[in-house]
């Protein structure tokens, strides 16, 4: 096992190591330390390979406005704990884990993207297909004490999903979350699970072993692989769930609190991901009501979802893809190319949905040059 100098550092400043008592660096510090690292061009690796002391002796902590100090003795306790981080490595190599860095090819441009300086800097994970990451897909989120209506309805949408060649993408925990990746799994789909905790441990899972070796799951954490549940963390990892996705869905929530409401409530009003929510008989004593009121869009079955379940052309992404041209378009039309890079389609599903947009009535083609704007005088689908 070949670990470099340079992935050394990053982890060691980044990452909390069980059974240390050294506070990492957060990402926001980990940006503002990275940031003047380069401006003084050196490189992470120095400091495993100098004494940090030299290194870093015209480091101003104050540059950084953090408010917990970024000192040296802080640096060189991180530092200091390599001989255990050789250890882990050694241990979660061998277990079948893999690390990415934000300089490596394979990590995905979605977060750096859309979080900039929030992206995480190095995210662990498991799974042969590491391009799944930056495909995109369809996030699945709810509540971990799900009733079995809701179980069911995950299970479905998860299938309906595979269906469509998307990946299902969510936190891979118990109730909404795992629901949701086994019905897609099972259907021969793709899923990836964003971890909060245990990511070694759900590597070893008879439940996701096959599909791991096989490349249809990958499971990832910007966390340590041993890291137990944190409350924290559970929060923190919502923002890739959403931000790794083309659309989202939340099955359930409860009002004005938990994981699912405030994520679902940061998506509305930073991240942006086109959000639907399930209704149901009892939706006033859910949280999910009250999504619909902050922004969220709303449906009652999931063949109102999907419509192609009764044999209709139509699909959830196309909507979906409606839904987001209504939104980057309302300020001006648009170029086909400066569509296709924004959203991240291949230029012929782009351009078959343009024209399937322009037949229905909701996107205007404008020529001299040619662009497209979602039809402002037609009335929504939603």
């Amino acid at each position: 096992m070949t670990v470099s100098d340079r992935l050394q550092a990053v982890i060691l400043l980044t990452v909390r190591l069980p059974e240390t008592a050294a506070t990492p660096l957060s990402v926001k510090e980990w940006n503002a330390f990275y940031g003047w690292l380069k401006d003084k061009k050196r490189d992470p690796s120095s400091l495993l390979k100098g004494d940090p002391k030299c290194l870093l002796s015209d480091w101003k902590d104050d540059e950084t406005r953090m408010s917990q100090k970024i000192t040296l003795e802080r640096i060189e306790s991180l530092l200091n704990q390599g001989a255990a981080l050789g250890f882990k490595l050694e241990k979660w190599y061998r277990a079948g884990l893999w690390t990415i860095t934000q300089s490596d090819e394979e990590y995905p441009e979605r977060l750096k993207g859309k979080l900039g300086d929030d992206a995480p800097p190095v995210l662990f994970g498991c799974g042969s297909k590491k391009k799944l990451l930056g495909d995109g897909g369809i996030a699945v989120v709810g509540s971990r004490n799900a009733d079995d209506d809701d179980l069911t309805f995950s299970w479905d949408l998860g299938r309906a999903v595979a269906k469509q060649g998307k990946s299902v993408i969510s936190g891979a925990a118990r109730g909404i979350d795992e629901s949701a990746m086994l019905g897609a799994l099972q259907s021969e789909g793709t899923s990836i699970g964003v971890m909060a905790n245990n990511l070694l441990r759900a590597s070893t899972s008879r439940k996701y072993r096959e599909h791991l070796r096989f490349g249809n799951l990958i499971l990832v954490s910007p966390f340590s692989p041993e890291a137990g549940f944190n409350v924290g963390n559970a929060m923190s990892r919502n923002k890739y769930i959403y931000c790794l996705s083309d659309a989202a869905v939340a099955v359930n929530s409860a009002p004005q609190k938990g994981g699912t409401w405030c994520g679902a409530v940061q998506n509305l009003k930073r991240w942006k991901v086109p959000l639907w929510v399930k209704m149901r008989k009892d939706s006033e004593k859910s949280g999910n009501s009250e999504l619909v009121k902050e922004g969220a869009e709303s449906f009652n079955d999931l063949k109102d979802l999907l419509p192609e379940l009764k044999g209709e052309t139509s699909d959830v992404f196309y909507k979906f893809f409606l839904e987001w041209m209504s939104k980057i378009t309302r300020d001006g039309p648009l170029k086909g190319e400066e569509i296709a890079q924004r959203s991240e389609l291949k230029k012929s599903q782009m351009n078959a949905w343009l024209k399937r947009g322009r037949s229905d009535g909701k996107i205007t083609k404008l020529k001299s040059p040619v662009r497209y704007q979602w039809h402002q005088w037609q009335r929504s689908l939603f």
